[in-house]
């Protein structure tokens, strides 16, 4: 059955999944299916909240990261990451997402992104270390335990340091 994707091997990263068909902004390129939760984040973990991994099943931990990724996630209804077009993709591309777009932190990757896209960060990182444009760039793309997770720090930081409370 196609499902206008299909796994291809690429010369820099050895294999990345590649759309057969297009798919328009907005539309949902694959659906995420959850195979098993895991025991800690690794490289091919999705978090689904904020101290829970899981692995997906089918081709989803075979797409490749990318720092100007054309899809971003929405969570189904199982927890699962579907992955949204956010521009529109033609047959042949591969299809991206960007890692910090799942996982608030990530620690398990090589030295240098290679994703080769003009806005490279030079590295793969977790939500927590993408700068605020960024995050506001991909606004209504990401998994959305992360948003509270930022939220929740931001509370605590602000309780630590005396800032946002009220003085009588």
């Amino acid at each position: 059955m196609n499902d206008g994707y299909e796994l291809q091997r690429t010369d820099a990263k050895g294999e990345g999944v590649f759309a057969t068909r297009s798919f328009q902004l907005g539309e949902t390129v694959m659906v995420g299916v959850i195979d098993r939760e895991l025991d800690q984040n690794h490289s091919h973990a999705s978090q689904i909240d904020e101290k829970r991994f899981v692995l997906h099943g089918g081709l989803v931990p075979k797409v490749n990261h990318s720092c100007e990724p054309n899809c971003g996630i929405h969570l189904n209804a199982s927890g699962a990451h579907d992955l949204i077009a956010r521009w529109s993709i033609t047959a042949g591309q591969e299809i991206t997402f960007d890692y910090a777009m799942r996982n608030y932190s990530v620690n398990h990757f090589a030295a240098h992104c290679q994703c080769g896209t003009p806005r490279c960060r030079d590295r793969i990182t977790g939500w927590k270390g993408l700068p605020a444009e960024r995050k506001a760039d991909y606004h209504g793309f990401i998994a959305p335990y992360l948003i509270e997770i930022d939220h929740q720090l931001a509370a605590t930081s602000a309780d630590l340091t005396g800032k946002g409370s009220e003085q009588p």
